[in-house]
């Protein structure tokens, strides 16, 4: 660089860091979309989404305001990344890296055009690019054909690789250390962040000490109690734990961008004969679910089949989501295979080397005898002949009544 303000720029800064995926990885990644853009027409794809540019590079962008990108062509694959970053998206990802800075507000368009040069139909993504987004990637590249990539790039990151089973079984391990801390956290008069605190910084830990170089961030836990339970995703509060109360433990590690999931439900140093009722007949069907995640079955027929179980107890219309979904580069800010959820309006066929989880939940309104959420949560890899549980941690009235 010059002493000029500059508005694109190459910070090389260092070497490539250490990942978990190998270079053969990352190129069948690149590789299979490229084979999509030929076989379509798409001279280059410009993805935007974090789990695609995470996918497809390994660099995880903090959004922060700023326009994040990632040009991928028949040769080449550059990220698009803001000054504020330095050389860590450069070392962080697989192929080349230009940066933009702030001197002018559309040197990020700048780069997509440099980028770019003669493309005539373009690979964007579809459901992540608002309105205004898409007329300023028209404005700055006039005459090219926008086509959609998001639906076949979420279909390319359905099926795992070996590389990525082999990280999310890390992440299903130390999930597992998370769920560990919270049970030991648990006591009548802690309040519920305390709990989360102990399981969070385990996690973070354990990640840590496992990996040569990993970026530590977004790993977190959401402990609920009470009414609190009542939400899958109900943030954590300050709410003070009492004898009896119903809990619900949801730990999630976040490594390179993959997350994994842990929940359970569990109670206080007793449980009423009301509760248990219930939290048996949830886990039954945890139970059932896991037997029907095969190679061969879809989505909609899982969900069928569990929600009868529901409506022979009367229960059914206290289900308040599906029965699981896809993991990969997913986070609960961004990301989402869509086409591998399990619920009745999916007709996704699973297929081996799909992740997917089964976390069966019913909410029982406040007031009602056995009142709170439910919800018991393990995550399979699809196999040729059925599928693993690669969760293995105790569930339901024998284990989880919590007495410390």
């Amino acid at each position: 660089m010059n002493d000029e303000l500059v508005h694109i720029v190459k910070w090389h800064n260092g070497s490539k860091d250490w990942s978990p995926f190998s270079d053969a990885e990352m190129t069948r990644r690149q590789n299979d979309l490229r084979k999509h853009m030929a076989e379509n027409r798409i001279d280059a794809a410009l993805l935007t989404s974090y789990h695609n540019i995470c996918y497809y590079s390994g660099f995880l962008y903090c959004y922060f305001g700023r326009k994040y990108g990632m040009v991928i062509n028949a040769k080449e694959a550059t990220t698009i990344t803001a000054a504020i970053d330095g050389g860590q998206p450069w070392r962080r990802s697989f192929g080349d890296n230009v940066t933009y800075t702030d001197w002018r507000k559309d040197n990020f368009f700048r780069a997509v055009q440099q980028l770019t040069k003669g493309v005539k139909r373009l690979g964007v993504e579809f459901d992540h690019i608002s309105v205004d987004y898409r007329k300023q990637i028209e404005d700055a590249l006039p005459g090219v054909e926008l086509v959609d990539v998001a639906q076949p790039a979420m279909w390319m990151r359905a099926i795992k690789s070996v590389e990525e089973h082999k990280l999310i079984r890390e992440g299903a391990r130390i999930c597992n250390v998370g769920g560990r801390a919270v049970m030991n956290a648990i006591k009548a008069g802690v309040p519920e962040h305390e709990v989360a605190i102990a399981s969070t910084n385990a996690m973070i830990r354990d990640i840590a000490k496992s990996f040569p170089f990993v970026e530590l961030m977004d790993t977190w836990t959401w402990f609920q109690s009470g009414i609190n339970t009542d939400g899958a995703h109900n943030p954590v509060t300050n709410r003070v734990l009492q004898s009896g109360d119903i809990l619900s433990l949801n730990c999630f590690p976040m490594i390179f961008g993959y997350y994994t999931a842990l929940e359970r439900t569990l109670f206080c140093d007793y449980s009423s004969n009301s509760h248990i009722d219930l939290w048996e007949k949830n886990c039954e069907v945890h139970r059932v679910g896991a037997k029907l995640i095969k190679p061969g079955a879809t989505c909609a027929a899982i969900a069928t089949e569990l929600n009868e179980m529901y409506r022979s107890w009367g229960l059914l219309k206290y289900r308040s989501f599906g029965y699981g979904h896809s993991f990969g580069v997913l986070c609960h800010y961004y990301g989402r295979e869509a086409g591998v959820e399990l619920r009745e309006d999916i007709h996704t066929e699973l297929k081996p080397g799909m992740v997917v989880s089964m976390e069966p939940m019913i909410m029982i309104p406040e007031g009602q005898p056995g009142a709170g959420g439910y919800r018991e949560h393990d995550i399979f890899i699809v196999t040729e002949t059925g599928a693993e549980n690669i969760t293995n941690f105790p569930f339901g009235p024998q284990e989880m009544i919590i007495k410390n």
